[in-house]
């Protein structure tokens, strides 16, 4: 979200720093590992559908600025596949895209068991109660190329940026922001603070108490011989049982690779960025492949050939935070985005530069508010 910010600033000919204690696109955040997911019907509720639209157009926009491939549209499978699966149960995550994409008018299609093994045979096991939503224009974006992208034009309009610096302090009065780093002091009329994992330790009170960094694993399974899933998989969302832990995604089998991307979501151990462990052990390879992959996914072997760490920055409610901060001036606090930002950062980008420049957005973020959280 702050090279997406950097970016729209510098093309609408303002005058912008962005400040990043790393050098992106880095491995330090949640904005790497080749490909996120990216949907019109976004499960996570229809706050998201707006936001998600313009993204989708600036991705293209992007593509045609710099000549790079960005946004794939694979196609995107959201799947229901357990035993104790209830048709009727409006929590389930497929139910709901489907609801969202009928209520928006989102190009989809609503498969059942035999469809979907038929169309999609990595899914040949599903169970006969199986339900499926595909979006056609449903896909990836290739995060690291995206901030690259983004940095790169920024620059070409004028931006400076500060990498490896790390911001030590910020103050403000009626004129504007003072950030300091361990290298200079700035002087600004408007800052936006798109920290993620760091937000908690550099803001304070309340983030402090609302944020917490969960580490995540990512794991590239190699494909067996004659799998065929090259060019025939989509993008997923799997869910295989009830509660936490029942749920993976993944992407497409792409060509040259030889492996399939799959990963989860996990919630119930905190970190921070300085103590995460960053490195991926065989005993956790086994366990992912026999909880999620075993008997689920046909065409993948149980072989490693890549893994990663990544962190999410998680609110209580899963939900985003997008708001002035309480008590510094022309201070916008953005990102804690859950594990579901990065599909909506080209569109939050543009969002940040408006308010920015005119004290308001186009988009309507106030549901992410943070006066959802008061008393807590």
């Amino acid at each position: 979200m702050g090279a997406a910010t950097v970016y729209q600033l510098a093309k609408a000919s303002v005058k912008v720093a962005g400040i990043d204690r790393h050098h992106p696109p880095h491995t330090f955040g949640s904005s790497h590992g080749d490909t996120r997911i990216t949907r019109l019907s976004v499960g996570e509720g229809a706050q998201y559908v707006p936001i998600v639209r313009n993204s989708h157009r600036i991705w293209r926009e992007l593509e045609a600025l710099s000549g790079e491939s960005l946004f794939e549209q694979s196609g995107l499978l959201v799947l229901t596949s357990h035993d104790d699966f209830d048709p009727g149960d409006e929590t389930d995550f497929t139910l709901r895209t489907i609801g969202l994409a009928q209520t928006y008018g989102i190009e989809h299609e609503v498969l059942d068991a035999a469809q979907i093994r038929q169309r999609f045979p990595q899914f040949a096991q599903v169970a006969d109660s199986a339900i499926g939503y595909y979006e056609p224009g449903g896909g990836f974006v290739q995060p690291e190329r995206c901030i690259e992208v983004q940095l790169r034009l920024a620059e070409q309009q004028g931006a400076t940026l500060y990498k490896g610096e790390t911001v030590t302090h910020i103050s403000s009065d009626e004129h504007g922001v003072t950030v300091t780093t361990d290298q200079r002091t700035l002087q600004a009329d408007k800052l936006v603070v798109s920290a993620g994992n760091w937000a908690g330790g550099l803001l304070g009170a309340p983030f402090d108490r609302l944020l917490k960094v969960y580490r995540q694993q990512l794991f590239w399974f190699e494909l067996e011989p004659g799998a065929q899933l090259v060019g025939a998989s989509p993008t997923f969302i799997f869910t295989h049982g009830l509660g936490e832990g029942q749920t993976n995604y993944g992407f497409p089998a792409l060509p040259g690779e030889g492996s399939l991307k799959i990963a989860t979501a996990q919630y119930h151990t905190s970190s921070t960025p300085e103590t995460l462990d960053r490195t991926v052990s065989p005993a956790q390879e086994r366990e992912m492949y026999e909880q999620q992959v075993q008997g689920r996914l046909c065409g993948v072997t149980a072989k490693v050939v890549k893994s990663a760490v990544c962190a999410y920055t998680v609110t209580p409610d899963h939900h985003f935070i997008i708001d002035q901060h309480p008590t510094l001036q022309h201070t916008l606090v953005v990102s804690p985005c859950s594990g579901h930002g990065f599909k909506h950062s080209a569109a939050l980008g543009e969002a940040f530069a408006q308010w920015c420049i005119r004290g308001a957005s186009e988009l309507d973020l106030s549901s992410f508010s943070l006066t959802r959280f008061e008393g807590q």
